[in-house]
């Protein structure tokens, strides 16, 4: 018998599915491959915490792929679903996972290895026929870019006396904070059940695979040769465990930055307290169509035994051509070509250093806390009172990340790099990302409804979208301007003329802060190759 006070359980009627709540289930549920079998053009399954936004063809120099896009609506990053070929029936995929990169992917940064592995990945699963590679915004190994700005800073002003991950560990941070749940998820929307060949040369990568249920049959490495700028970062990452077998290259010369680097504790601006000032660093930068830039010492060094004149001779010239630029700096266009085929005989020769001379830009990162996100600043030169800056406010494009058939944003970017390179003095404010300042999501819907017909222009489709023609932030932008060029006179690279006249938030926010514009350069009038 049971006391008053006691309570028996006693089993309930079994409850009667309606209808509509029986639908509710079957969507919750979520079959495998719902992406790849939408119930209508508005569908948009939700697997865990991942949000499939849309899909479209992405045309890259090795092939094309299908870019499947979803968000995690918790940490809200962007994961991109890069397939080739058919992913649901075949017996094996190759594939990457693959974190991004700012640095190298977008800012042309020659201090890591990752485009080539992006790069590289891209084409090993277009040869194999299927394969999928996962791109995820998880930059610096999951600590986001901030983490990673503050770790270049203190790496460069040890002179590489510690390495990444010395410095993670001296700023209270593990040496990998990756999560890989979402690329579960998305195997599961997009139906795939096949065992993976993984492109990587982490072990560590492939065990957390595990954990979550993905089947690992094995992996293939993806190993480049290390360069001046990226040794000290390939050799830190072999003595953490991953499989690099020519990480520690005795031969590579270390390079170290231009000026010396010196940390200090993040705070916020005086004139615009919105942002944190978290890092500054010095990023070696990609020359722009062959064209190293030298300082009256560095050319005499390269030359002193024998004279340029002699590498522009012959059927096989090292240097096409050279000239003195503003601050009497000298331009020299090499042939990169005939420059390799050249070290390989005479791998002493000072000439030799050219293929590795890059433009030294200096980073500046700031922490937004307005929108959450990082602000990116590129700094060239060190401006005079007579210097007027030539400035680009470069909006980023993820896909464009991607070795693309279509290099129009990437040459927006190298054109503008050039034009500050040849003047000395400038720098570049990214904009990210994507969708004119609605994001990336916005982007890629817009791509989606433009492909399957179901608008004709992308100003409908952010009709559709509801939102406006231009929602980026120029206000914060001009603050930042007026930060680094406290006169607010600068020349401005711009698109085009017409691309000032549409961009009425552009004009709006330029005068509210005062910037006096010496000079409009127009990059339709730019003849540049990549």
């Amino acid at each position: 018998m049971t006391s008053p006070s006691e309570s028996v359980e006693r089993p309930g009627p079994v409850p009667v599915l309606t209808e509509q709540l029986r639908v509710l289930v079957e969507q919750l549920q979520h079959p495998a491959g719902a992406v790849l079998r939408p119930a209508s053009h508005e569908d948009r399954p939700l697997r865990g915490t991942t949000l499939f936004l849309a899909q479209c063809t992405v045309e890259t120099q090795v092939g094309r792929f299908i870019a499947y896009v979803f968000q995690d609506v918790i940490h809200k990053g962007y994961v991109i679903a890069l397939a080739h070929g058919d992913i649901v029936t075949a017996p094996v995929l190759y594939t990457r996972i693959h974190s991004s990169c700012i640095t190298s992917e977008t800012l042309r940064g020659c201090d890591c290895d990752c485009v080539q592995q992006l790069e590289g990945a891209l084409k090993v699963i277009h040869g194999k026929g299927n394969g999928i590679l996962f791109y995820l915004m998880q930059e610096g190994r999951g600590v986001g870019y901030v983490a990673k700005a503050r770790d270049r800073m203190l790496v460069q002003s040890s002179h590489d006396q510690i390495s990444t991950f010395d410095a993670y560990r001296l700023m209270g941070l593990k040496k990998d904070h990756r999560s890989y749940e979402d690329v579960a998820d998305v195997c599961h929307l997009l139906g795939i059940r096949a065992p993976f060949i993984v492109l990587t040369n982490n072990p560590d990568k492939t065990a957390a695979m595990t954990a979550h249920g993905l089947k690992v049959q094995g992996t293939e490495a993806l190993e480049f040769e290390p360069s001046p700028f990226n040794v000290a970062y390939l050799a830190s990452k072999a003595d953490s465990g991953h499989l690099l077998t020519q990480a520690s290259a005795p031969h590579v010369k270390r390079a170290l930055p231009p000026e010396p680097v010196l940390p200090f504790r993040p705070h916020a601006l005086a004139g615009a307290q919105r942002f944190i000032y978290a890092a500054s660093y010095f990023l070696p930068v990609k020359p722009v169509d062959n064209e190293v830039i030298l300082s009256e010492d560095q050319f005499h060094r390269l030359f002193q035994t024998r004279s340029i004149e002699e590498f522009m001779q012959g059927d096989a010239p090292l240097v096409e051509d050279y000239y003195v630029i503003r601050g009497n700096r000298l331009l020299v266009r090499i042939n990169t070509a005939n420059i390799l085929r050249f070290k390989a005989e005479n791998p002493g020769s000072p000439v030799v250093d050219l293929l590795t001379t890059p433009y030294w830009f200096r980073v500046h990162v700031y922490f937004d806390i307005v929108t959450g996100q990082e602000s990116v600043v590129l700094t060239y030169g060190r401006p005079l009172l007579y210097d007027v800056a030539v400035v680009r406010i470069q909006s980023e494009s993820l896909f464009n990340r991607f070795p693309l058939v279509n290099v129009d944003n990437r040459l927006k970017f190298t054109r503008a790099v050039r034009h500050i390179v040849h003047y000395g003095v400038g720098a570049i404010f990214l904009l990210y990302y994507d969708g004119r300042g609605a994001g990336f999501g916005a982007h890629a819907t817009d791509r989606m409804m433009l492909e399957h017909g179901m608008v004709f222009t992308s100003d409908e489709a952010y009709r559709k979208l509801g939102v406006g023609y231009d929602s980026r932030d120029y206000d914060a932008i001009m603050r930042l301007i007026r930060h680094h060029y406290p006169s607010g006179k600068i020349q401005m690279v711009m698109n085009s003329p017409s691309s000032l006249v549409k961009k009425k938030e552009y004009a709006t926010a330029m005068n509210a802060h005062q910037i006096d514009v010496h000079k409009w350069i127009f990059l339709d009038d730019s003849t540049l190759s990549e």
